[in-house]
């Protein structure tokens, strides 16, 4: 059987992807193969004994012969039942394992990935190949296993016993079996691009399930809910229609291939009948001819049935290589640096950060030194790079130029346990994990007692609204955090990278939420608790950095400004632009 040049050149990245695999597996599948080869041989031997009960029992009336050769049938039947169940049970377990394994690698490079190569694939689209692709390729592997492996046997095995039982009638085998094949490629032909825009929909799908579940607030509040309806409607409605395309075309499939067997069956038994009126073939050979004829197009339809999933296994094999063969921009030093002489001081020399392709740099240019007991802030407009600034440091993307230190180490030859020990950081969208307060508190140090879960509460300000809670600490989160409120989620945030102690804090504008109030009584508590440490802060509001000990003013991704604030206040343009647009002239003064 032919298969079309398309799948022939994508078909070698299926083929890539299981062998790595299938590889661990290589005893189960040689017994599956050996259960599989003894089951379809029992299968074909059947026939041949059918025919001797008819030519050399019933014709001739020996009862004897018939009650024997009978229970050699029962026991070839019994032995081909039992390696069918022991090849379904191998081949099972070896597609669940093949399908776990592939789930386990496209997650692992998944955390390994920076936010440069999340934001290229995007959160729904992972989730798809992780899920649904991989699913379809385990789903290829246990049919494989249970259909494919016997289908060239029987195919083959059948061709050798038909031309032993009559070989003029198994000319019809010269017709059949490629006029079937043809069918099947005209229709894989068409199906393959179809499967490749089915994937592309569900992406799309998820997409937007995903943007409205997240974003219902914000509908609500603009009260674009029609709007909404009608985009996923007609998200909803384009999966609908390529998945019809599909099944209009499966479903053509087999009263195509029911059409050429039944045919077939006519033919044989047309020309048999010839035959045995000239006396060249027995009623007993032209039975068995017709089941090793029905074995032989049987085959042809497992294959065919395979190949309805072949080229659907194909793209999601291809996007699940692309995940795979995507290596991260930031790679684990070879040699890591497990230890640290000091802990807190951190530099930034000559920073520069480009995005591929991109004619500008993010930032170029950056010098900074922050060093413990002192706190840095970070100020600019929207756009000047603070946020990617404070990426660099515990290294969710990497410098493109320049250094980023600590205690005069470079980040990038640092073990990513030793980051994340030295360095806390609270990032501008703070994110909980559905559980617990206690076990978001804890996810940077699963060994926190009760007393300094408290301790970091009551120094993020968040002690009161956690108390109120009938089950305190106990109290469970939504995914995200969606059953707190947004000062709330910042708060309890700020709690989790206290508990972990770092030598290094970082604030994202993870302040930006809260009200002037607890802004001021969070900054002052923090202060306390961060005496010793290193605390660099972005951030939008200038009352939270205004009493800084060094202020950085950050103008197109360049600095143009270090200072306090009345020396900003007083030689800095651009700060006195920010600050007044928030402040009058006396406040800040």
């Amino acid at each position: 059987m032919r298969i079309p040049l398309s799948s022939m050149r994508v078909l070698p990245v299926l083929i890539r992807l299981l062998r790595a695999h299938l590889k661990p597996y290589s005893r189960p599948i040689s017994l599956l193969v050996l259960l599989q080869l003894v089951s379809t041989i029992a299968a074909l031997y059947l026939p041949t004994l059918n025919a001797d009960i008819i030519d050399d029992g019933v014709v001739k009336g020996d009862t004897g012969y018939i009650l024997q050769i009978g229970a050699v049938m029962i026991a070839v039947t019994l032995v081909q039942a039992a390696c069918s169940i022991g090849a379904v049970y191998y081949g099972a377990r070896t597609a669940m394992a093949v399908g776990r394994d592939i789930r386990a690698s496209v997650f692992d490079r998944v955390q390994s990935f920076s936010a440069r190569e999340l934001g290229q694939f995007g959160a729904p689209s992972l989730i798809t190949r992780t899920t649904n692709d991989v699913q379809q390729v385990q789903m290829l592997v246990l049919m494989g296993f249970n259909l494919m492996v016997a289908a060239p046997i029987m195919c083959f095995g059948g061709v050798l016993m038909a031309l032993n039982q009559d070989v003029p009638l198994s000319a019809l085998l010269l017709v059949v079996v490629p006029l079937l094949g043809t069918v099947v490629v005209l229709l894989v032909r068409r199906l393959r691009p179809q499967f490749r825009s089915m994937q592309t929909k569900i992406d799309t799908v998820n997409r937007v399930l995903r943007e409205q579940i997240t974003g219902i607030r914000v509908i609500r509040a603009f009260v674009k809910d029609g709007h909404e309806q009608e985009r996923f409607a007609g998200a909803n409605q384009e999966l609908t229609d390529v998945s019809l395309r599909v099944g209009k075309l499966m479903a053509f499939m087999f009263p195509s291939v029911m059409f050429v067997v039944n045919l077939s069956s006519v033919a044989v038994m047309w020309f048999g009948a010839h035959r045995i009126d000239s006396g060249g073939m027995q009623i007993g050979a032209l039975t068995a001819f017709l089941s090793y004829l029905m074995q032989i197009l049987m085959s042809v339809m497992m294959a065919t049935f395979m190949f309805m999933m072949v080229p659907r296994a194909e793209v999601c094999a291809e996007r699940i290589e692309e995940v795979l063969g995507t290596e991260s921009s930031v790679v684990p030093p070879a040699d890591p640096v497990t230890e640290l002489l000091r802990r807190g001081n951190l530099e930034l020399r000559n920073v520069e950060f480009r995005y591929p392709g991109a004619e500008a740099p993010v930032l170029r240019g950056i010098d900074i030194l922050a060093r413990p007991g002192e706190t840095t802030a970070v100020i600019g407009s929207t756009g000047s790079g603070k946020s990617t600034l404070l990426g660099l440091v515990p290294r969710l993307i990497d410098a493109t130029g320049g250094e980023v230190l600590l205690d005069g180490v470079d980040v990038r030859r640092l073990a990513p346990e030793l980051i994340a020990e030295t360095v806390g950081l609270v990032p501008q969208k703070p994110y909980l994990f559905s559980g617990t307060v206690a076990g978001n508190l804890r996810y940077g140090r699963p060994d926190a007692t009760d007393e300094e879960l408290w301790h970091a509460l009551e120094v993020a300000q968040a002690k009161e609204f956690v108390e109120k809670f009938p089950e305190g600490l106990d109290a469970p989160i939504a995914q995200g955090g969606g059953n707190v409120s947004g000062g709330q989620r910042q708060r309890l945030a700020i709690a989790r990278a206290l508990v972990r102690k770092p030598g290094v804090y970082l604030f994202d504008d993870s302040f930006s939420a809260l009200d002037y109030a607890t802004d001021a009584k969070l900054r002052k508590a923090l202060a306390r608790e961060t005496a010793e440490a290193t605390v660099l802060i972005v951030a939008q509001r200038v009352s939270t950095i205004r009493d800084a000990d060094r202020i950085i003013v950050l103008d197109e991704g360049a600095v143009v400004g270090v200072g306090t604030h009345q020396e900003l206040m007083a030689d800095n343009p651009t700060y006195r632009e920010i600050v007044l647009s928030q402040l009058t002239e006396q406040e800040a003064a």
